[in-house]
């Protein structure tokens, strides 16, 4: 029986604290599926390639945002045209901002895999619940979120904490967002702009200049809640874009808006539904953030629509993924 195939981060920050996580995971699969532990992308390609043999009907991933997307982006190079079974995300990690996007349940790892055994053993009474949504590919990457500028400054400042976590999240934007209202220190270094242009593929462009971030998702949240990308599911096969062209203060006045959802403004960003962006930044080198990952990489950065996946979500009654 092909089961439920779990992929584990072991450097994912639950997984680093529980040690032996893993070892209780496998013994609770039993029969309904296998563990596999991945350290490197060498690993992670070996896993991919025994699981799509196995035909396994789940693919579990424990770990936070970065996890996700490195395993997505192994198993998609391994699986090439092959869909990929639904996908659980089992959390675990310094990030779950996709998580809560798409309605996966809140929780504990524990308490969020052995809810999934449940569910997949109870599959024939109660099909498993999915949404479904695109990966974007960023370069030879998968993931759901992308930001260069402040985006990205924000996270590696984020990373500077000895225990990152989302308290310590909250509390970097309110000291950035204090020193954006004087001109501060922690605005300059946590908000650095990003200069260059945009062109799109249906011949549109953002023009050269500097930019707060340029950015955009194919779910709608950013993390803390807050949701930029409200017309990602606006078009097919598309992302929504941002190129937020204010300064830190007017970003931080637009932060009510971009928590319900609602536009920043035409003074304040300029906005693209698209399926392929090319970001040509002045220095030549383009520093950005994917999926809570910080990334460098020298000339021009092509984004575009990557594949649908299957999300499994709660049977439980509760909040859902927003439809537009």
């Amino acid at each position: 029986m092909p089961g439920i195939g779990v992929i584990v981060n072991p450097r994912a920050r639950q997984n680093k604290r529980d040690p032996r996580a893993a070892t209780r995971l496998s013994r609770a699969l039993g029969d309904h599926g296998v563990v596999r532990i991945a350290s490197t992308h060498e690993e992670l390609a070996r896993i991919a390639e025994d699981f799509r043999k196995l035909d396994i009907d789940v693919l579990g991933i424990s770990g936070g945002d970065g996890t996700n997307g490195v395993t997505l982006t192994g198993f998609l190079k391994v699986w090439a045209d092959e869909p990929l079974p639904p996908v659980a995300f089992l959390r675990g990690g310094t990030m779950n901002t996709v998580a809560n996007a798409v309605g996966v349940p809140r929780g504990k790892p524990d308490g969020l895999r052995a809810r999934l055994i449940e569910r997949y053993a109870a599959r024939q009474r109660q099909p498993l619940q999915s949404v479904e949504r695109h990966v974007l590919r960023v370069g030879d990457h998968y993931a759901f979120l992308f930001g260069t500028g402040a985006i990205q400054g924000y996270i590696r400042e984020y990373y500077r904490a000895a225990e990152p976590n989302p308290v310590w999240a909250a509390q970097l934007l309110a000291h950035a967002s204090a020193s954006a209202l004087v001109g501060g220190e922690t605005a300059r270094r946590v908000a650095p702009r990003w200069e260059g242009r945009v062109t799109f593929d249906d011949g549109a462009s953002f023009p050269d200049r500097d930019y707060l971030a340029i950015a955009c998702g194919t779910v709608d949240q950013i993390g803390l809640g807050f949701r930029p990308f409200y017309r990602y599911d606006e078009a097919p096969e598309s992302f929504h874009l941002l190129g937020i062209t204010t300064t830190p203060f007017g970003c931080v006045s637009r932060l009510p808006a971009i928590w319900r959802g609602r536009p920043m403004g035409s003074r304040h960003a300029l906005e693209k539904v698209a399926r392929r962006a090319v970001l040509e930044a002045r220095s030549g080198v383009n520093d950005y953030m994917c999926d809570g990952d910080l990334f460098t990489r020298e000339g021009p950065l092509e984004l575009s629509t990557g594949p649908r996946v299957r999300i499994l979500v709660a049977h439980e009654q509760g909040p859902k993924p927003t439809a537009r």
